[in-house]
């Protein structure tokens, strides 16, 4: 037998030692490698758990971290907004609607002033909640709390030419006219007693049966001649102003008067709050409602000083002053006060009343309010 060598080593190519490594090493990595006891114990644990419905513990599902996060700050953020909120109301209540805290205040009382009054009321003034006026609100309980304060409640009207007066005659005879409601009702002097020379001033001297019955009626007032037909008085020895508020509300109109004259109308009433001069904290208020008719005439027409009012009614009506009393001053009358003039003998009428005639209106009624 010769040594001749077989056909399949002589057909099989060698391989190099440095290729067999590579392919040895590759299939080690990619081989599957058989599964620890452990391993297996575990996985049959698991398949028997999911065969009975079980679910692991840490599989089961929960919100993501992301979304936890972003629910925490929403909270933080509407917890910080509420807090702002209860900050906010505890500092300034009236910014709930209604009265949630049982303060007493209604709406229109702690509400904003009133827009300017442009025609005549069709009736009286709602009903404030009750309140009892005091040295810190001495308006509460009053419907007059959302009126205009002082001078910021005699607006006159936009000027213009009217029957054959010209604007600027027009806004003269507007101004006159306030500065004498001013003077007459609104200025401290005025108020005590002093002598109204400012209002005095605006009137025609030539109207002398007017100009001399007040000047004669501020010297020696009596029942024919009452200061308190035109100017607003109170007794210092008797009472003093609550503050430095005079609440106010009325409106002024104008039109071409007879003989190329400016007719100017105004209605306006006053309230104002008091205390007795001895020092009792006791407040409560008059209420004095006043209507005129003014002329700014024309000098080339008729005999009259130019630049001066010519008075053709002045009418007034007061509410809570003692009856009888001729002496010039309104005497108020307080809740706790007993009877010690004259009974009223006029209707009850409700001084805050603007949709009636003045000329209804009695000093010496009963007041359903003030």
């Amino acid at each position: 037998m010769s040594d001749k060598p077989s056909e399949d080593s002589s057909s099989t190519p060698e391989v190099p030692d440095d290729v067999w490594e590579q392919f040895t090493r590759a299939n080690e990595r990619e081989a599957p490698k058989e599964p620890s006891a452990r391993a297996r114990m575990v996985t049959e644990r698991l398949r028997q758990q999911e065969a009975r419905g079980e679910t692991p513990e840490s599989w089961r599902p929960g919100p993501p971290l992301r979304e936890k996060k972003g629910g925490r700050r929403m909270w933080t953020v509407l917890g910080l907004l509420l807090a702002l909120v209860v900050a906010v109301v505890a500092l300034k209540p009236s910014l709930l609607p209604g009265d949630p805290f049982g303060s007493g205040t209604s709406d229109s009382a702690a509400g904003s002033p009133l827009p300017e009054e442009t025609a005549a009321p069709t009736a009286p003034p709602s009903a404030a909640a009750p309140a009892t006026p005091t040295l810190d609100d001495p308006f509460a309980g009053s419907p007059a709390k959302r009126w205009a304060d002082g001078k910021a409640g005699i607006l006159a009207p936009k000027a213009e030419a009217v029957g054959g007066r010209s604007r600027a005659e027009v806004a003269q005879a507007l101004r006159l006219t306030r500065e004498l409601l001013i003077s007459s009702n609104l200025d401290p002097a005025t108020l005590r007693g002093e002598r109204p020379e400012a209002a005095l001033d605006v009137l025609d001297p030539k109207q002398k049966d007017v100009l001399s019955g007040l000047k004669s009626a501020l010297s020696e007032p009596d029942e024919k001649h009452d200061p308190l037909s035109m100017f607003t008085r109170f007794d210092p020895d008797e009472v003093r102003p609550v503050g430095d508020v005079v609440k106010v509300r009325g409106r002024m109109t104008f039109e071409a008067g007879e003989g190329a004259a400016v007719a100017v109308h105004a209605d306006y009433t006053f309230v104002y709050p008091v205390v007795r001069s001895d020092g009792s904290p006791e407040v409560t208020r008059t209420i004095v409602r006043r209507v005129l008719d003014l002329e700014l005439s024309d000098p080339a027409r008729y005999d009259i000083t130019p630049g001066k009012l010519t008075v053709l009614r002045h009418d007034r009506d007061a509410g809570n002053s003692a009856c009888g009393a001729h002496d010039g001053w309104f005497h108020p009358q307080f809740p706790s006060d007993a009877p010690t003039s004259a009974p009223p003998s006029g209707p009850t009428s409700d001084p805050y009343d603007r949709s009636k005639d003045i000329r209804e209106g009695q000093d010496c009624g009963t007041v359903s309010r003030v």
